[in-house]
């Protein structure tokens, strides 16, 4: 079923100049005092960032760890308004806070990556969240769930709510990977490809990790065409309560920021445009010889099955597959293609042909 969102235009929240991409939400992981918030906020609106963010509530996973220092974080965020002319904006996880934030007048909300995963959660804060006009940014689940994410923003929508973007953080991985979520592009860029009107940004502090992440994760954003970043910003990194390793300086946050590339979206160049056609039809007829070959090796898969039916043979048989995959790799290398590609692209093609072989011995 196609669900569509109506989106009002980031363009028309006031809270980003457009004219200086991309657009910037920073501040410290955690609010944490007064003088804190006040000189990384000057520091910050120095070089033009509007919109500040800083945690007021922190998740964590084990008791006694920081969790933010509450409600009283919120009279800094006011003050961090009133004094730079910023938007302020922290997480929400629960209807009290999003009352809290109301109260004390946050100009923006985002829902973390834990709380995403929570239908419960999420439908309590779009209810408390009805009738503002209270921006809100999803953050992608902790798992890599599509379904997940979507959805949190059909709850948000249902109950009026039209400001609504996502923040991309990265996924929770058991691989061994030098950042500290594992990034899954692919996901981000099918999210932008069902809801191309929804405003998008990267957090390559949470993605990365480390500070010498953020800027190469930056790039990528912009580099497939993602409209911003939220990046974790503090006056004192070293002295941070929660994520020092990830926190930059403002100074280095503005260097990070003119140290990037923003890609266009469009251009009116007449060489570029009559070449990008030409190629995309090359792909084009490259796609349809993709499927008309898939559709001959599942035409062979189940002539395999219906010969394993006949001399009563399981269908896997794990060798065969191990081999064949090794040599794919192989021959993928010379090709110049990575392996995590050639095994994911032959891996669901051998489910697939599992799954023909399994209906036809299932039929008997």
């Amino acid at each position: 079923m196609e669900r569509t969102l109506d989106i009002i235009p980031v363009s028309q929240w006031g809270f980003f100049d457009e004219r200086i991409p991309p657009l910037v939400i920073a501040g410290p992981c955690s609010a944490e005092s007064e003088l804190q918030m006040m000189m990384t906020a000057k520091g910050l609106a120095s070089f033009g960032i509007h919109v500040f963010r800083a945690g007021i509530w922190k998740p964590r996973t084990h008791p006694g760890s920081f969790e933010g220092v509450g409600t009283k974080g919120l009279k800094w965020l006011q003050k961090v308004k009133q004094e730079f002319g910023m938007k302020v904006c922290t997480e929400v996880a629960c209807e009290k806070h999003v009352f809290e934030c109301i109260k004390y007048g946050v100009d923006m909300v985002w829902i973390g990556a834990r709380t995403t995963a929570n239908p419960f959660l999420v439908q309590e804060i779009a209810d408390a969240l009805q009738d503002t006009d209270i921006p809100v940014l999803v953050k992608n689940p902790v798992n890599p769930d599509l379904d997940l994410w979507i959805g949190a923003l059909e709850r948000l929508g249902r109950a009026g709510l039209r400001k609504l973007g996502v923040i991309h953080r990265g996924f929770s991985t058991t691989e061994r990977l030098p950042y500290r979520n594992a990034p899954g592009w692919q996901l981000a860029v099918e999210l932008r490809t069902r809801y191309p009107d929804v405003p998008f940004f990267v957090d390559p502090s949470h993605m990365g990790g480390a500070r010498e992440h953020l800027l190469p994760l930056s790039q990528r954003a912009m580099d497939l065409g993602l409209e911003g970043l939220m990046i974790e910003s503090h006056c004192d990194p070293s002295c941070a309560l929660s994520d020092a390793g990830q926190q930059i300086l403002p100074e280095d946050l503005k260097v990070l920021l003119e140290s990037l590339t923003v890609r266009r979206k469009d251009t009116d160049d007449k060489e570029y445009n009559e070449n990008i056609e030409q190629l995309r039809a090359r792909i084009d007829v490259i796609d349809e010889n993709l499927l008309d070959a898939l559709r001959s090796r599942m035409e062979v898969s189940r002539k395999i099955g219906q010969f394993k039916k006949s001399h009563n043979i399981a269908i896997v048989q794990a060798s065969r597959w191990d081999s064949l995959l090794a040599g794919m790799i192989r021959r993928g290398a010379e090709y110049g293609l990575s392996e995590s590609f050639v095994t994911a692209v032959f891996t669901a093609i051998h489910e697939a042909s599992v799954d023909e072989q399994n209906k036809i011995l299932g039929g008997q």
